[in-house]
């Protein structure tokens, strides 16, 4: 049998797999809903599908625990028994089980699992086969390994099936690609296994065609002329007033030319418009094919909000919203963790317990809304709850108490300073470490994997609850971009990171303390030539036109405006990422393809900011430091780099009131980059950063023989003696933990290895 190069494992994966998302969706519905039995007949269905998958492999076990979880369910669709909680919880470890012997690597070790679960497996399908026992919870269910993200695929009847493509596998993923359906939910719609390799492959030809569909208008363009030129060739012949019989033959072959190219350039009209309708549908349909609804990402919400919630002790009411909503399936790929992680930490952090909220007058039950939704460009994801909100001062207080700051700069902060303290890797408010929280992992994965992305994230907090809002590209394959002129070339930036876009009089601009600024709707914002970042020439036409193109980018609580030549308009491009051998370019992100085919860089918002920033705070560009009369830097430079705005600040301003000259970077891509352009007695690093974490940089540095000499600390918030070892195993000249902002060793360390500024 060809199963188009799957094994039947593979398919009995993929089947319990959806399932198995089903049951446990449908079975928190059921507890909710317990006197609707109409809600039963799909999560029966389910489990009897995965009994029948099970026994097309003879997976024993599995077969037995599927049929005793569909006996049960046969019993509370006949009244024959009530779907209490503890009978859900069993119900629920049953799902479990299965979706965890779907995660296995392979059918040998799916039977070696099955075979040394066996006894709790037995106890559990007899525990089914009896009647309930109220009040005794049901064991854990054994960790799924290597366990995929929950992904439903069928849903309880009445409720539309989303789509779902395939997702892209790690190197140790065997499974097979989730199949592909259509959102219209109708019965003529077949699923169908897919690689993802495959339809990478499909949605870059499919925009190389539409490309080359477009570039036929060249062709058209130069046949017009051609039949401009054939019609003034026969105006001059006409007006030579020629006779004869050679005079004839060169009329009729000039009339003859004329039909030809008139024929010519019909055909070519019609196959240009014909074939650009064409590579669009398909282009559209392959893009499609990436775009998920933000559904498919919320598929075990509701399972962890009541199991997280039961923990507790405390009632909590999940409400999702846009779940239709289209994503790109990598970025849905990517939401799986930092979804759990904010749902978790709203109900664990924000959310009080039922006695609490009555007394401060509020509903017993708290309502957690996750809502995705499309705006300005851009996907919003947003967990937001209505509990007692962020206290401020115990935030401060923690952030003291591990040597983050000191008592005086940590009053000054405001609300999106403070709150940036709660990504940072290790850190949490929570007053003892438990089984969901206390271990300070969590809010970083979130920030890591929207910076990773090219997103980020924003939070609000009230007396009346708080809002964790994550603003993240639609899709990774195709951006809107502003496409803007600089220096006399072309480029682009993803609408996305854009603020707006404003053309303003020369007679607006203002200098304050040196620095170039205008006010935009009420805001004073700091600008920077574009061209002077990208180290290019000026165009002589912006320099004289009474307006400026300005395009706004939002820099954590500020923004930063970037003066461009023009502003050329908006384009969806297929984005191309540098091939590796260029290294990591500066200031740019990828490249593309524009329709009359000119290649098109699309340019890294992140690092612009970051450069304009140090221009704007510094005067200066990183690298161009003032020299004595000698030719030499009168002061020791020192690069930081750092993705915590607030523990970037803290060491710049540490450094500069010691007398070092400072530039910064985000991450280490940022650093690396830095590096490049410019000159440094010691480069000061974190270890956890998004795209390029402080290992990888203090080893790529030390690979480069113009870095191999040149210190580095790094200074993190891991204090184990094995961080520490791995940090300086990498080449780091020294390694300190955070604390040391408090102690002095970290400006001692500094001073001991490029000595201190007279």
């Amino acid at each position: 049998m060809d199963l188009g190069g799957f094994s039947m494992f593979d398919l009995f994966q993929t089947e319990a797999r959806q399932h198995c998302a089903s049951l446990a969706d449908g079975l928190i519905a059921l507890e909710q809903n317990a006197s609707d039995p109409k809600m039963v007949e799909p999560l029966m269905r389910a489990a009897h599908s995965v009994k029948g998958a099970a026994r097309i492999i003879n997976l024993d076990g599995a077969i037995g625990l599927a049929h005793a979880m569909e006996e049960c369910l046969v019993r509370i669709q006949r009244g024959a028994e009530i779907p209490i909680p503890s009978r859900i919880d069993e119900l629920l470890r049953g799902s479990d089980i299965l979706r965890s012997l779907a995660d296995r690597s392979g059918e040998e070790d799916a039977r070696a699992w099955l075979e040394s679960e066996k006894a709790s497996i037995t106890a559990l399908a007899d525990a089914l086969n009896q009647p309930p026992r109220a009040g005794e919870p049901a064991k854990a269910a054994p960790t799924p390994v290597a366990s995929t993200p929950s992904i439903p695929i069928t849903a309880p009847e009445g409720v539309a099936k989303p789509a779902v493509v395939a997702t892209p596998k790690t190197p140790e993923d065997k499974s097979p690609p989730a199949p592909t359906t259509h959102s219209s939910g109708s019965a003529q719609d077949a699923a169908v296994l897919v690689s993802s390799s495959s339809l990478e492959r499909l949605l870059q030809l499919s925009g190389e065609s539409l490309v080359e569909s477009r570039r036929l208008e060249s062709i058209r363009r130069t046949l017009t002329r051609a039949k401009s030129a054939q019609r003034q060739l026969t105006d001059a012949l006409d007006s030579l007033g020629l006779n004869g019989r050679k005079a004839g033959d060169a009329m009729t072959a000039v009339a003859s030319s004329r039909d030809a190219l008139e024929d010519a350039l019909h055909q070519v009209e019609d196959h240009l418009r014909r074939g650009e309708e064409l590579a669009s549908a398909l282009h559209n349909e392959a893009v499609s094919s990436r775009m998920r609804p933000f559904g498919d990402a919320c598929g075990g919400l509701a399972r962890s909000v009541r199991d997280v919630a039961r923990t507790l002790g405390k009632e909590v009411r999940l409400v999702l919203s846009g779940e239709q909503v289209p994503v790109d399936r990598e970025i849905l790929r990517q939401l799986d963790a930092p979804l759990g992680h904010l749902v978790r930490n709203a109900i664990d952090h924000g959310v009080e317990l039922p006695d609490d909220r009555v007394a401060a007058g509020k509903p017993r039950q708290a309502t957690l809304r996750v809502e995705a939704r499309h705006h300005a460009g851009s996907l919003v994801v947003e967990v937001r709850e209505d509990g007692r909100g962020i206290n401020r001062e115990n935030l401060r207080a923690r952030i003291v108490s591990k040597k983050l700051s000191d008592p005086e700069m940590v009053q000054t902060l405001g609300d999106a300073e403070l709150f940036d303290f709660l990504f940072l890797p290790g850190f949490s408010t929570a007053a003892s470490i438990t089984d969901i929280s206390g271990r300070g992992v969590g809010l970083d994965v979130v920030q890591s994997m929207a910076h990773s992305v090219g997103g980020s994230i924003e939070v609000r907090s009230t007396s009346n609850g708080t809002s964790f809002a994550m603003r993240l590209p639609v899709t990774l394959s195709v951006v809107r971009a502003a496409v803007i002129s600089i220096g006399g070339e072309t480029y682009a930036l993803a609408l996305s990171r854009l603020e707006r876009i404003d053309r303003i009089p020369r007679s607006d601009l203002q200098t304050v303390e040196g620095r170039l600024t205008t006010v935009i709707r009420g805001e004073t914002v700091g600008l920077v030539h574009a061209r002077e970042i990208l180290d290019l020439p000026s165009a002589t036409t912006a320099e004289t036109t009474d307006e400026l193109s300005i395009v706004s980018v939002l820099a954590g609580a500020r923004t930063v405006g970037f003066v461009v030549d023009s502003f050329l308009g908006e384009e969806d491009l297929v984005v191309r990422r540098l091939d590796t051998r260029f290294g990591d370019v500066s200031h740019v992100n990828a490249a593309s393809i524009r329709e009359n085919g000119d290649l098109l860089l699309i340019l890294d918002a992140d690092d612009l900011v970051q450069s304009a920033l140090q221009l704007l705070e510094q005067g200066k560009l990183r690298g161009h430091g003032v020299e004595n009369a000698t030719g030499r830097r009168a002061k020791r430079r020192v690069l930081v780099v750092e993705d915590s705005i607030t523990v970037r600040e803290v060491e710049r301003q540490m450094l500069l009131r010691a007398g070092y000259m400072v530039d910064t970077a985000i991450d280490g891509v940022d650093g690396w980059n830095a590096v490049q352009k410019a000159t440094y007695d010691l480069i000061v690093s974190d270890v956890d950063m998004p795209r390029m974490n402080g290992i990888e940089l203090v080893r790529k540095l030390r690979a480069d023989r113009r870095y191999e000499t040149i210190p580095i600390v790094i200074v993190s918030y891991k204090d184990r003696e094995e961080d520490r070892l791995a940090g300086l195993d990498a080449g780091a000249s020294a390694y300190l933990t955070k604390g040391s902002f408090q102690d002095q060793s970290f400006l001692q360390t500094v001073a001991d290895l490029i000595g201190t500024v007279a």
